[in-house]
């Protein structure tokens, strides 16, 4: 009876103090986080219940699971199957709460910012941040778990001899990988593109939708996604529209006849853009830049707060100019001349006067 109930007690009891120290820790921070409402933190701190029940789980049935005396024959098995377990929840704990910690500092530095290119650049470096930490710490996980084996342990020593060797080869190997890396980390902390920023990359253009240790994700406005490697944006130029500010100058250009009235086009432009929620009233004009045997071309110069503005902007001055044109001033718009070009036959008559004798230079033989 002993050798029944002795493992159901352990385990049970493991599971029981599990379940009841995540429910306290749940109740204790939603507490907390009720009294500071500022802050994300405690709420954020709660997605850390599950790992931390699964390695208050793993250590105790680590502790007790010799004294169950349950399936003796394969304790050192289910012994090292613990071991890993626990090392891969401490991991994943680590990872939640640094996790934490970081969103929690990030949202409130945002709340206060009023610069939204400094909000741009502190999420970027806070995502490549916490991309470095669960590196760092997965790699740290893996190696005390292998470590963790007999056979690991003999070999350390030989390992070790031969780091130098293997760090070569590795290198070598892993030499576009190990570029983005550190064009990554460039990215992050040399302010060169953030998350959220207005990019032109291969004439594509689009927001930057996510930026990794090795690659940088790009969307652009018909929704597809663009995947790069991080080392294309610190070895090639490329255009970056809200680096600093996302305020925007853009153009139209109007091919017309040469009689287009360009005053009168000039204030039905400034009416459009009076009625228009996009022009962020900056600057305005209009002006003949070139002309052509047959047209003229005239540019509306116009601005925006963003690129998106911008594009909305321009199609409206478009649309509305074009309009305005064909309606009341039809004569303005540019016409192709389809007369017939003169013949020979239109040609005037000319007759010739026969030279004079005093026009007629001396002949061969004359002296």
């Amino acid at each position: 009876m002993e050798g029944v109930l002795r493992p159901v007690f352990i385990i049970g009891g493991a599971l029981v103090v599990t379940l009841v120290v995540g429910w306290i820790a749940d109740r204790a921070l939603r507490r907390i986080g009720a009294r500071h409402p500022e802050t994300p933190l405690w709420d954020l701190l709660r997605r850390c219940r599950l790992p931390l029940q699964v390695v208050l789980c793993a250590a105790l049935l680590r502790a007790g699971y010799r004294s169950a005396k349950l399936a003796e024959e394969h304790e050192e098995a289910v012994g090292q199957a613990l071991t890993l377990v626990l090392i891969g929840a401490c991991a994943w704990l680590v990872v939640r709460v640094a996790v934490a910690i970081v969103e929690a500092t990030y949202a409130r530095y945002a709340a206060g910012a009023h610069d939204p290119a400094r909000v741009r650049r502190v999420r970027t470096q806070v995502t490549l941040i916490q991309r470095v930490v669960t590196a760092v710490v997965c790699v740290v996980a893996v190696a005390a778990m292998l470590l963790t084996f007999p056979a690991m342990k003999t070999l350390g020593t030989s390992v070790l001899a031969s780091a130098g060797l293997i760090g070569i080869v590795a290198g070598v190997a892993a030499q576009s990988t190990l570029g983005n890396l550190f064009a990554g980390l460039q990215i992050a902390f040399g302010d060169v593109v953030r998350i959220g920023d207005t990019v032109v990359v291969d004439r594509e253009w689009g927001r930057v939708e996510e930026i990794t240790l090795t690659y940088l994700v790009v969307t652009t406005w018909d929704e597809r996604r663009i995947t790069m490697p991080v080392s294309y944006f610190t070895s090639k130029p490329f255009e970056n529209w809200s680096r600093n500010n996302p305020r925007m100058t853009g153009t139209v250009f109007f091919h017309l006849d040469h009689s287009a009235p360009v005053d009168l086009m000039r204030e039905r432009l400034h009416a459009v853009l009076k009625s228009s929620l996009e022009w962020d009233e900056r600057a305005w004009g209009l002006v003949v830049t070139d002309t052509t045997p047959s047209t003229i071309q005239v540019r509306a110069l116009v601005t925006a707060r963003d690129a998106d503005d911008i594009w909305t902007l321009r199609c409206v001055v478009r649309e509305r100019l074009i309009e305005w044109l064909r309606l009341e001033h039809p004569y303005a718009l540019p016409r192709l001349n389809t007369a017939p070009a003169p013949g020979a036959g239109d040609a005037p008559v000319r007759r010739q006067t026969p030279p004079r004798a005093g026009d007629v230079g001396p002949g061969p033989g004359t002296t």
